[in-house]
């Protein structure tokens, strides 16, 4: 009887729970479908995936940049990719696989012309380290498992502390001029990964050896020691800077003929000088709304005082994060009203908030984004003015013009489908994309009216003068024509920065890891899609929405080929960057 009546309970809580799991598929499914996948079918997926792998199992073993055994490797590297790519028959692949095609060849030469730029560089730093090789011999010969003899390590280590010295010595008399400022900066950088690798080496072997401890313990840290007066003895007499100023902004100019090869990979077919060009002109219409918005402010044509009025409209400590969430929020029910741009669910429910630290603001004074947006504020335990400057900095409406640029739809939502759609594209990852999109997106909404009052304006015009500037500055030092400290003044003339703000941006621009281009990517990725827009969406054959789907389904190549993709453009093997952007987005 029991077991008549237990059957019957379990057939009841088992349909009951398969009812329960199809409703919440069901919901799921509602939300999340996966009916939009990724259907692209390129003939070089397979082949770029692998090239991937084993770039990375070389880059994972070769870690000491300056090494000839590294440059010689992947030299060898990249060139047998390049003649495997040129086997393959161009005129056979699909319009996916021709433009994969395009990108890794221009990836593949990219990256040999830049072995050969960094050669350069490290010979020109080279009399500054004369001991270097024999430190990366040391860490390599320990990677190829060749073991070292204690006392001979030891001899090594006594060697060249004496070279160290001797060297030193020689240079006390020696005046240095800008080519060597730049030089003795590069050896300061390349004795800071020396030093790692030397300790790595050392590490290696110590209380694993008892014989080579015995040996080597005194001698590698007299001589490590060495090294750390040395640099900042080169610091000091070369550079300029006191060996003992953490906040002192250095940076590594790459000249014009880097910078041309740069522009070659983000096949961008402009000079620097052309680009500080349209840089100017972009700027000039920016003032030229600023003063108009200034005027309704009652400020008249003195647009840095109504600036300064925006920059008081702050929230108070501790409701920077709720500010940040309302104008999130506020920005995706824009972008849907007026129908931009598919925002998945998903990509809607899953994006966080966390608060950059004192020190991280020193590099980032204002927001980062993604899946995750990193607010800017002052905490308790910055000094009275470091607060006021950050406060002013990250203001309501400063705020307004840039929560959007770094969540939906700006860098949230494109890391969200750049991985669901051409992932294997990764490698070809371009900021005049990512930066570009995101600022094009701050274009977008103010051509459709989301600024609504002048403090708006205002909000928005800052940021957009700040991205003309940043092409200005950047390639101006890249091109030894302005100095750091001259592109902090430049920044809060031109574009009225907080000195504390300025001096994190030129610090993050110049010495944050980025590449050179990287501040120059925003206003023109952005001026590259509204060029593309106008010639896509204005000559009929996409809408708004679907366009910007399509960029994104893209993933984050250069914006030319996108281009090519998008308007079925005849591709040849052959194929050189000549798009002229500017002058069609007029």
């Amino acid at each position: 009887m029991k077991t008549r009546i237990f059957f019957p309970i379990i057939a009841v809580f088992v349909f009951a729970c398969v009812g329960f799991v199809r409703a919440q598929e069901m919901s799921v499914a509602k939300n999340d479908s996966v009916s939009d996948i990724d259907s692209s079918h390129s003939e070089l997926r397979a082949m770029i995936e692998r090239f991937n792998s084993d770039d990375g199992s070389l880059e994972r073993f070769y870690t000491i940049s300056i090494s000839p055994t590294r440059n010689a490797r992947m030299k060898e590297f990249y060139t047998s990719w390049v003649k495997q790519l040129g086997a393959v028959p161009f005129d056979g692949l699909s319009e996916d696989g021709k433009v994969d095609y395009l990108l890794f060849k221009n990836y593949l030469n990219h990256h040999l012309r830049e072995l050969g730029t960094r050669a350069k560089a490290i010979a020109e730093a080279a009399p500054y380290v004369p001991f270097a090789d024999t430190i990366i011999r040391l860490r390599e010969t320990r990677q190829r498992m060749q073991f070292i003899d204690g006392a001979t390590a030891a001899a090594t280590m006594n060697n060249l502390s004496k070279q160290l010295q001797v060297l030193e010595k020689s240079l006390e008399t020696k005046s240095g001029g800008r080519e060597e400022k730049i030089a003795a900066n590069r050896a300061v950088n390349e004795i800071d990964e020396l030093r790692g690798a030397l300790k790595e080496w050392f590490t290696f072997y110590d209380g694993y050896d008892p014989m080579f401890s015995w040996w080597v313990d005194a001698p590698y840290k007299a001589f490590d020691a060495d090294l750390k007066t040395y640099s900042a003895f080169l610091k000091e007499k070369f550079v300029g800077v006191r060996a003992d100023d953490p906040d002192a902004i250095l940076g590594d100019p790459i000249g014009r003929e880097a910078l041309m090869n740069e522009l070659a990979f983000e096949m961008i077919p402009y000079t620097p000088d052309e680009l500080i060009d349209i840089a100017n002109k972009e700027y000039a219409w920016c003032e030229k709304e600023m003063i108009t918005a200034s005027r309704e402010l009652g400020y008249g044509d003195d647009w840095h005082k109504a600036l300064e009025h925006v920059k008081h409209d702050y929230v108070e400590p501790g409701k920077q994060p709720a500010m940040i969430r309302d104008l999130a929020l506020e920005a995706i029910k824009f972008t849907e009203d007026h129908d931009l741009v598919t925002i998945p669910p998903l990509a809607k429910e899953t994006w966080r908030m966390d608060m950059l630290t004192p020190e991280q603001q020193k590099y980032s004074p204002f927001f980062l984004g993604g899946e995750q947006i990193l607010v800017s504020y002052p905490t308790n335990t910055m000094e009275h003015e470091q607060k006021m400057m950050s406060m002013r900095g990250n203001n309501i409406d400063f705020a307004r013009a840039t929560v959007f640029h770094e969540l939906i739809p700006g860098h949230h939502l494109q890391g969200f489908m750049q991985e669901r759609y051409r992932p294997y594209r990764g490698i070809f990852y371009t900021p005049f994309w990512s930066e570009g999109s995101s600022l094009y997106w701050e274009m977008t909404f103010w051509d459709l009216g989301f600024p609504k009052t002048p403090e708006n304006k205002i909000g928005m015009l800052f940021w957009r003068m700040h991205r003309c500037a940043r092409i200005i500055f950047s390639l101006s030092f890249h091109l030894g024509k302005m100095t750091p400290q001259e592109a902090i003044e430049f920044l809060i003339q031109k574009v009225g920065h907080e000195r504390d703000n300025a001096t994190a941006e030129v610090r993050r621009s110049v010495q944050g890891g980025y590449g050179p281009l990287y501040q120059c990517a925003y206003m023109l990725g952005a001026l590259q899609l509204r060029a593309l827009q106008k010639e896509v969406v204005g000559g009929g054959k996409m809408t708004n929405h679907q366009f910007n789907d399509a960029v994104l389904k893209q993933n984050a190549i250069p914006i030319e080929m996108v281009r090519a993709a998008l308007t079925d453009q005849k591709l040849t093997a052959d194929f050189k960057s000549g798009w002229r952007f500017y002058e069609t987005n007029k």
